[in-house]
């Protein structure tokens, strides 16, 4: 089973994650199949950048989300401006 979660990385007490699709039972931090953003809360303002695209091809072929994964993505879309309809 595939799993959207993140893998931690930077020095001791300063975290910074990528966001990756890997194989459930795999570590936490070993080998992933694709790598779909990023995420540093140690930043002021925080950095989190994801492939939404990406993230909804994974989810379309069965990967599932972590809890944490989950509700960054909810942010981010919330964040994402509206796209224009065109004739109005």
């Amino acid at each position: 089973m595939l799993r959207i979660r993140l893998s931690r990385h930077g020095a001791k007490k300063n975290p910074h994650y990528r966001v990756v699709v890997t194989e459930k039972r795999s570590p936490r931090d070993g080998r992933f199949l694709e790598l779909v953003g990023y995420y540093n809360p140690a930043k002021k303002p925080v950095l989190l950048n994801l492939e939404l695209d990406r993230i909804d091809y994974w989810i379309q072929k069965g990967a599932q989300p972590s809890d944490t994964v989950k509700s960054l993505v909810e942010k981010v879309r919330k964040s994402a401006p509206e796209p224009a309809i065109a004739g109005q």
